[in-house]
């Protein structure tokens, strides 16, 4: 099943996209795709719905996507997990997953245009998978038991600032939560349809020129061991995001570092989870 809110900013109709293409109204069944939408078994009364045939049809003629989840309570991210990124950047590959949180407020729709903030002269651009949680996970025995806690997947542009995130702190924070630093969708995707979220290929280009071809099967740490990781020093809840790293090919690791200035056009795909596309403007 694929989620997604539909609308203007602030004003999103919660959706769900059928098999066929068409686009059905979940405003019947919830008032958001939210933790609280998804903590209540949400997922299975939409496909109940939908089986039934009662949700009435969506036209997005010239419709707005926003993200697939309403503002997470948190953004959690994990840096240098593909290790070919990790060399690229010249770190070394860590042995433990490297966490820092991201400013919910970043998350934007998969094609609002994306501010570089002033003063930016290193903005970057990262593709990742992002998780989406759909039950509390606190303090799981086991990598086992964590796939049952994620709601979904969808597509996430990490959108870095490299000055401010490794030159102005010792944390990341400064360079990665600038307003619509976090590009999120098109649409939450449902486990069952994702297929193994370590078998997704992952694409980014800008300018139609292709900077990152990956696979999640290269991630250093996979889904299962993050959640479970992260849930050992901190709750996860219900519509909380976690971005899972990025592949190789980011600005910073290439020849010349061609960050990214007023115009450019970045677009991103994962495989079986649809694409984005962000024009970028000074802000």
């Amino acid at each position: 099943m694929k989620l997604l809110r539909i609308g203007p900013a602030g004003e999103e109709v919660p959706a769900a996209l059928g098999d066929d293409g068409r686009v059905f109204a979940l405003t019947g069944l919830t008032t958001d795709i939210d933790g609280a939408f998804l903590s209540s078994s949400g997922i299975d009364r939409v496909r109940d719905a939908l089986a039934t045939g009662t949700l009435p049809e969506l036209d997005l003629s010239g419709l707005r996507v926003g993200a697939p989840v309403a503002r997470p309570g948190k953004v959690v991210c994990i840096g240098l997990n593909y290790r070919d990124h990790a060399e690229e950047t010249g770190a070394a590959v860590p042995v433990r997953p490297v966490v820092f949180m991201k400013d919910p407020a970043t998350v934007v729709g998969p094609c609002d245009g994306v501010l570089i903030p002033r003063g930016s002269t290193k903005t970057d651009w990262e593709v990742e998978l992002a998780v989406v949680i759909g039950r509390e996970a606190r303090y799981l025995d086991s990598p086992h038991q964590a796939l049952a806690h994620v709601a979904g997947f969808a597509i996430s542009n990490d959108v870095s600032e490299r000055e401010f995130q490794l030159e102005y702190s010792g944390q990341w924070d400064l360079g990665k939560s600038c307003e619509t630093f976090n590009p999120l969708g098109p649409w939450l995707v449902t486990p069952d349809e994702a297929g193994d979220p370590q078998a997704l290929g992952l694409r980014l280009t800008v300018n139609g020129e292709t900077r990152q071809d990956g696979n999640t099967k290269n991630m250093i740490f996979d889904v299962a061991h993050i959640v479970w990781y992260l849930s050992q020093y901190m709750v996860l809840n219900p519509g909380d995001v976690i971005n899972t790293g990025t592949p190789a090919g980011v600005a910073l690791g290439l020849p010349g570092t061609p960050y990214l200035r007023a115009g450019d056009t970045v677009e991103l795909a994962i495989d079986g989870l649809g694409t984005q596309r962000q024009t970028f403007s000074n802000a």
